[in-house]
C-alpha cells in the first residue's frame, strides 16, 4: 500500500469515503471481463493554488468512451468535475493524478452486463515522473514490442476503456523484462501505433509528425495539448503513418501523456535516436507543457481548473 499510502479519501458513487471502504465485490462485472471506462488527470501546484488540468476535457472523452461501451454513467459531467475537486480537497493535495473510473458491478456474470449496477469512483494520490525520477531530463530507452497494437476493428482504440489495457500490459512487461523503459507498439503492417499509455511524436529536419485514430491510437489531451502549443510555437505538425524505418532517420522522438507528460526517447532497440539525447525541440514542447501545466502560459489558463476557486452561488468565479 506504499504507493497510495498519503490517500486517505475517494469519492464513490456520490460520497467521500475511506480509502480502505473503497471495495468491489469479486463478484463485479467489471473485475472479471474488464468493462468499464476510465480516465487519468494530473492536478499540479500552481501560484494560484492547485490546479486540474484539462479537467473539461478529460471527463469529455471519458463520456464518450462509456458511450462506445453502451455504458450508462449515472452522473453528469458537471457533478464528476466537482467529485474530482472534492476528493482532491479531502486528501489536502496540492500535486496529484486523479483517476475517474466507472464500471459494472455485481448482478450477474453473462458477458452481457444486463442488471448490473454501474459503479463510479474518483481516486487521487501523489504520482511523480511515471517513467522514472530522470526520464524527462535524460530520456529513455525504448523497444519494438512483439506484441501487435489491436485493430479498432476489433475493439474502439479510440475509447479508454478498462479491458483494453491488457494489450498494454502485454507490451510493457515484456520490455521492463529487455531491460528497457517502455515499449513501442506497431499493428500488423509494422505501421507504429502508441506506447503502452503514451502518444507517440517524431521529429525530423524541424517537423513534427504523429498519427491520428486510423492508426488505432488513443487521442490523448496531452497529445492535442502538444500539438497545439507546438503550431504556437511555429512548428509544423504533420498528421499521418509513422513505419519505424522513419523512426531510425528521426532526429529527435519523444512521447506523450498524462502520466508521462513529455518524455524524450533517447534510443530504440539500443539505437540511439539522433544523438541518443533529448533534442532540442523536445526540450521546448516539454518546457512550454510544464509553463501551461504550473500556469505560467498566460495563453493556457482556460486549460487550469483551480481547485480552491472561490464560489458563488455555486459557480466558479
Amino acid at each position: 500500500m506504499a504507493f497510495f499510502s498519503e490517500s486517505k479519501w475517494v469519492w464513490k458513487n456520490g460520497k467521500i469515503i475511506p480509502w480502505e471502504e473503497a471495495t468491489v465485490h469479486m463478484s463485479a462485472h467489471g473485475l472479471h471481463y474488464g468493462t468499464g471506462v476510465f480516465e487519468g488527470i494530473r492536478c499540479y501546484n500552481t501560484a494560484d493554488g492547485p490546479a486540474v488540468f484539462r479537467l473539461d476535457a478529460h471527463l469529455q472523452r471519458m463520456f464518450e468512451s462509456a458511450r462506445t461501451y453502451g455504458l450508462p454513467i449515472p452522473y453528469s459531467q458537471e457533478e464528476l468535475a466537482q467529485a474530482a475537486i472534492d476528493v482532491i480537497k479531502a486528501n489536502g493535495f496540492s500535486d496529484c493524478y486523479v483517476r475517474p473510473i466507472a464500471t459494472y458491478g455485481s448482478a450477474s456474470l453473462g458477458v452481457h452486463p444486463r442488471n448490473c449496477p454501474v459503479e463510479v469512483a474518483m481516486l487521487a494520490w501523489p504520482w511523480g515522473a511515471y517513467l522514472g525520477a530522470d526520464a524527462l531530463e535524460n530520456g529513455i530507452q525504448v523497444t519494438v514490442s512483439r506484441w501487435k497494437k489491436f485493430s479498432s476493428l476489433a475493439m474502439p482504440a479510440t475509447a479508454k476503456a478498462c479491458g483494453q489495457y491488457l494489450n498494454s500490459m502485454l507490451a510493457v512487461q515484456d520490455a521492463v523484462r529487455c531491460g528497457f523503459d517502455e515499449a513501442l507498439l506497431v499493428d500488423e503492417e509494422g505501421v507504429i501505433a502508441e506506447g503502452s499509455g503514451e502518444n507517440f511524436f517524431m521529429v525530423q529536419n524541424g517537423n513534427l509528425l504523429t498519427n491520428d485514430e486510423r492508426d488505432h491510437v488513443l487521442m490523448g489531451i496531452t497529445r492535442d495539448s502538444v500539438i497545439t502549443l507546438a503550431r504556437e510555437l511555429g512548428y509544423k505538425v504533420f498528421v499521418g503513418q509513422m513505419r519505424l524505418e522513419e523512426l531510425e532517420v528521426a532526429d529527435e522522438a519523444f512521447f506523450t501523456g498524462t502520466a508521462a507528460e513529455v518524455t524524450p526517447i533517447s534510443a530504440l532497440d539500443r539505437k540511439p535516436i539522433g544523438n541518443g539525447k533529448p533534442g532540442p525541440v523536445t526540450l521546448e514542447l516539454q518546457r512550454a507543457y510544464f509553463a501551461a501545466t504550473s500556469g505560467k502560459d498566460p495563453k493556457r489558463q482556460e486549460w487550469l481548473t483551480l481547485v480552491n476557486a472561490k464560489t458563488e452561488a455555486g459557480k466558479a468565479v
